[in-house]
C-alpha cells in the first residue's frame, strides 16, 4: 500500500522565518482541518487555521512571529481505529520538523488519545498543559567543517553519551557538566586526542522522552533510544536554554570537535518513536496520521512492531521516508555531522508488506543524494521482525556492526572456543561475512562492548547480570553475556584476581584495536568503567552509567596500553589496511618481491600455519604478520592459560623484532631486539605487538628470481622442499572456511 497524497516539496515543512513573520507547514494527509496553536509563556494559546493543499500539506503564514515562539498543532478528522485513523484535536501535537522542542512530558496528564477503559474510545480532554512544545528557530551558520573527513578504515570510533561522559569530570566546570558545551570542553578534547580517539559516536541526541512505565518506577530513559523529534537536539543537554539555544550550542560543540580533527557521528533512531504502541501517549505522529507514519497490522487497529518498542516507523510511505531523509540532510548540512549509526536499521528497509528489501528506496535515496557524499553510514543490521538479521547484506556504501566479532572475541578470551581458525577470520575483518561484491574492509565495525550490555571491566568481573536497580526483578537485559568473572563474582580485594582482570581487559582492548576493520570502543572501557554488573542500564541516569574519572588512578595501565596501540594503528599503515588482505606478495620500490606478504599467519615455530594446525581444536596461540613495502608487524595472540614456547622466523620476514606493546608484564618477554630463531616463552593469556626489523639487503631469491618464502634461505634444499610442502597458504585450506578468504 502506497500512501497518497505525499508532499510535493517536503523542504517547506516545519516553521521557517520569512517576510516579517513565519510560515508553518505540516503534512497531515487525512486531516479535515488543522489549527496552528501559538503558545505564550503562560501557556495561553492563539489558534490559526491552516490551509490544506492537495498533497496533504497544510500551510499558513503568520506575521509578527519571531524566533523562540512556541507552537503546536491540533488536527481534526476522523476517529476510526478500525481504519487506522485516530484524529483527536484535544491533543496538542508536536511538529515532526521542529528544530527545537522545549522539554519532556507530564505522564500523569491527559496525554492518551483514548480513554482509560478502552484503547479505541476517544478521550477529549485537552493535553496542552502536559506535553512539550515545538519552537521556532532562526537560521544560523553551519559548524566549522572538518578539514578533511578521513576514510572510515582510519577511524577509531568512540561511542559515548553526551551527559554521562562529563557529569563527573573534575576539570569541566560544574555548570557545563552533562551538556554539549561540557563535551566540547578543552580538557575533554585533550583527553580524546591523547587517547587516540578521532571519531566520536554520540548516543541519541535527537530530542527524546522517557517511556511511561520507566517514569512510573521513578527512573528515566538515559540512553535516549525513544525519539520524539528527528530534527531537534535534545533539550536537556543544553547549558543555556531550550528555546532554540540548544541548536547553537550543538553547532558550537561540533565546531570544537572539527577544529581538533575529530569527526562526529550520530546514533539515530528512525525505526520507532516515543509514542509507543497505540495504547501509548499521542504527542505527534499518531495524531497526525496513525496509518501513515506507523506500520499497522492487517486489521489496521494495532501497530505492527518489529522493533520491540511498541511501534515501527513505516518507510514504505513516501511522506515518512521524506521526513527521514530530510532529517539526515539537515543534520549533515546545517548541524555539521559526519555520519550516522542507524539503530535497528533493518526496520528502515521493510516494504509495504513489512518484508526486508535490500533494494529499498531508503538506500537508493541515500546513495543518490549528493549531500551524503563522504558521509559515513553504519547499520545496526538487524531488528526483531522476520528475517531481521541482515549482517553482511548491506552492500556498498554501508558499514555494519559485527556482532559475530563481539561474540567470538568474548568467547576466545574466556576460553570458550576451539582452535584459531575463526580467530584469524575475525582478526582479518570477517571476510566470510563481508568480503563479497567488492565491499571494503571497513564494512566491518568491530566491537566487544557497546552501550547495551556489560562494560569491558564487567565482562571480567561478573558471570551474571545484576540489574536489580532497574526495578524489574533482574528479569531485563540479556542472559547471554559470554563473560567470565575470573574466579570471583563482583569486586574483590584479591590482588591476583584484580591483576588478572586488568590483563584480560587489556587483551580484549588490544585485540579490538589491532583487528582489521573499524574498531568501536565504548567510552570508559579504557578507564576501567563499571556498571556494577548492570547489563541494561538504559534507565540509569545515575552513577551506574556515568563515567567515573577517578578509575584512571587504578586502571591507568589499560589506558596507557590503549593509547599506545591507537597511536601505532594511526602511524603504521599495515595495522589499518584499507582492503581485505589475501596473502599477496609485498613488492619493493623497484617492483621486486620482498619475500613478505601483506598478511600471513605464523605458527610461532616453523613459519606459516599448516593445514593440520588450522584444524587443531586445542591450539590457542596464533601470530598475525602484516606488512607493506616499508614496514612489517607481528602480533601474537595467546589465549591459553599457560606460556607457549615460540621462536620467530628470520629473513625475509625480519632480521629482528622489537616489542612495541604487550598486555603481559614486560619482564615476561625477552629484551629488545629479539633475534631471529630465538626461542622464548610467549606469556599465557596475552597479546604482544612486535615491530619487525626488516632486512637491509635484497631478499634471497630462487633461480627464477622469486624471493624465497619463510626461512628457506637458511635451509638446505631438501629441508626447503619439505617446508614448502607444509607451508600452504590459507587459500589452500580445505574443509573449514579459510580465515583469510572465508
Amino acid at each position: 500500500m502506497t500512501l497518497t497524497p505525499s508532499p510535493v516539496d517536503s523542504s517547506i515543512l516545519g516553521a521557517q522565518l520569512m517576510d516579517d513573520g513565519c510560515r508553518f507547514a505540516l503534512w497531515a494527509p487525512r486531516a479535515s482541518r488543522v489549527e496552528l496553536a501559538l503558545v505564550a509563556a503562560d501557556r495561553s494559546q492563539r489558534n490559526v487555521d491552516m490551509a490544506g493543499n492537495p498533497d496533504g500539506v497544510w500551510i499558513v503564514h503568520v506575521p509578527g512571529v519571531e524566533a523562540g515562539q512556541r507552537y503546536g498543532f491540533r488536527v481534526h478528522g476522523e476517529w476510526n481505529p478500525d481504519k487506522g485513523v485516530r484524529a483527536n484535536p484535544a491533543k496538542l501535537l508536536l511538529d515532526p520538523y521542529a528544530r527545537a522542542i522545549t522539554a519532556g512530558v507530564d505522564y500523569s496528564g491527559p496525554i492518551l488519545d483514548h480513554t482509560a477503559e478502552s484503547n479505541y474510545e476517544i478521550d477529549e480532554t485537552d493535553s496542552f498543559e502536559s506535553v512539550p512544545l515545538s519552537v521556532v528557530v532562526a537560521g544560523s551558520a553551519a559548524p566549522t567543517p572538518i578539514e578533511q573527513r578521513r576514510p572510515l578504515e582510519e577511524c577509531v570510533i568512540y561511542e559515548t553519551h553526551v551527559k554521562g561522559f562529563t557529569t563527573l569530570h573534575p576539570a569541566v566546570p560544574e555548570h557545563l557538566r552533562g551538556t554539549y558545551s561540557g563535551l566540547a570542553y578543552d580538557a575533554v578534547i585533550d583527553y580524546l586526542l591523547e587517547t587516540g580517539i578521532n571519531t566520536v559516536q554520540l548516543l541519541p541526541v535527537h530530542h527524546f522522552v522517557s517511556e511511561p512505565f520507566v517514569v512510573g518506577k521513578g527512573l528515566s530513559n538515559y540512553w535516549g533510544y525513544n525519539t520524539l523529534g528527528f530534527f531537534a537536539p535534545h533539550a536537556s543537554y543544553s547549558s543555556v536554554g531550550t528555546l532554540g539555544e540548544q541548536v547553537d550550542e550543538f553547532k558550537q560543540m561540533v565546531s570544537k570537535f572539527h577544529e581538533n580533527g575529530i569527526e562526529v557521528l550520530l546514533d539515530v533512531v528512525y525505526n520507532h518513536t516515543a509514542e509507543g504502541g497505540h495504547q501509548g501517549p499521542t504527542l505527534s505522529f499518531r495524531g497526525l496520521d496513525h496509518r501513515g507514519y506507523y506500520r499497522l497490522t492487517n486489521d489496521l487497529r494495532n501497530d505492527y512492531d518489529v522493533t520491540g518498542c511498541g511501534n515501527s516507523v513505516d518507510t514504505s510511505h513516501p511522506g515518512v521516508l521524506n521526513m527521514i531523509i530530510d532529517s539526515m540532510r539537515y543534520w549533515v548540512t546545517e548541524m555539521g555531522v559526519d555520519g550516522f549509526r542507524f539503530d535497528l536499521a533493518t526496520t528502515l528497509i521493510r516494504d509495504e508488506n513489512h518484508h526486508v528489501d535490500q533494494e529499498h528506496e531508503f538506500k537508493k535515496r541515500i546513495a543518490a543524494d549528493p549531500a551524503f557524499e563522504g558521509i559515513k553510514m553504519i547499520a545496526e543490521p538487524w531488528d526483531m521482525g522476520p528475517y531481521g538479521y541482515q549482517v553482511g547484506n548491506w552492500g556498498h556504501g554501508w558499514s555494519e556492526w559485527n556482532d559475530q566479532y563481539r561474540n567470538f572475541m568474548r568467547d576466545f578470551w574466556r576460553g570458550a572456543t576451539q582452535g584459531v581458525s575463526t580467530l584469524a577470520t575475525r582478526l582479518s575483518g570477517s571476510p566470510d561475512i563481508f568480503d563479497h561484491d567488492g565491499r571494503p574492509l571497513a564494512s566491518s565495525v568491530n566491537f566487544i562492548t557497546a552501550h547495551d550490555g556489560f562494560t569491558m571491566r564487567d565482562l571480567v568481573t561478573y558471570d551474571i547480570k545484576h540489574n536489580d536497580a532497574n526495578g524489574e526483578g533482574n528479569r531485563d537485559g540479556a542472559d547471554d553475556n559470554r563473560s567470565w568473572n575470573c574466579g570471583w563474582e563482583g569486586e574483590t580485594t584479591d590482588q591476583a584476581i584484580n591483576d588478572f582482570r586488568h590483563r584480560q581487559v587489556k587483551n580484549m582492548m588490544a585485540t579490538l584495536i589491532l583487528s582489521s576493520g573499524v574498531p568501536m570502543i565504548t567510552a570508559g572501557d579504557e578507564l576501567g568503567r563499571t556498571q556494577g554488573g548492570n547489563n541494561n542500564a538504559y534507565c540509569q541516569d545515575s552513577p551506574i552509567s556515568w563515567v567515573h574519572w577517578d578509575t584512571l588512578d587504578d586502571w591507568g595501565d589499560v589506558h596507557e596500553l590503549s593509547a599506545t596501540l591507537m597511536r601505532a594503528r594511526r602511524d603504521h599503515a599495515p595495522l589499518r589496511s584499507q582492503n581485505f588482505r589475501r596473502h599477496e606478495p609485498v613488492l619493493d620500490a623497484e617492483g621486486h618481491p620482498t619475500g613478505r606478504f601483506d598478511l600471513a599467519w605464523l605458527d610461532g615455530w616453523d613459519g606459516e600455519m599448516r593445514e593440520e594446525q588450522w584444524h587443531d581444536g586445542g591450539r590457542r596461540h596464533l601470530g598475525m604478520y602484516t606488512s607493506d613495502a616499508d614496514s612489517a608487524f607481528l602480533v601474537f595472540f595467546n589465549g591459553a592459560a599457560n606460556d607457549v614456547l615460540v621462536r620467530l622466523p628470520g629473513a625475509p620476514w625480519a632480521d629482528g623484532y622489537e616489542v612495541m606493546a604487550t598486555t603481559a608484564h614486560r619482564e615476561e618477554l625477552p629484551g629488545d631486539p629479539i633475534a631471529p630463531m630465538q626461542e622464548f616463552d610467549l606469556p599465557g593469556r596475552s597479546v604482544t605487538l612486535l615491530r619487525c626489523i626488516l632486512p637491509s639487503t635484497v631478499a634471497p631469491r630462487s633461480e627464477d628470481g622469486d624471493a624465497l618464502p619463510v626461512d628457506q634461505a637458511q635451509l638446505e634444499p631438501t629441508e626447503a622442499e619439505e617446508i614448502a610442502e607444509q607451508n600452504i597458504t590459507p587459500e589452500a585450506i580445505s574443509g573449514e572456511q579459510s580465515p583469510v578468504e572465508g
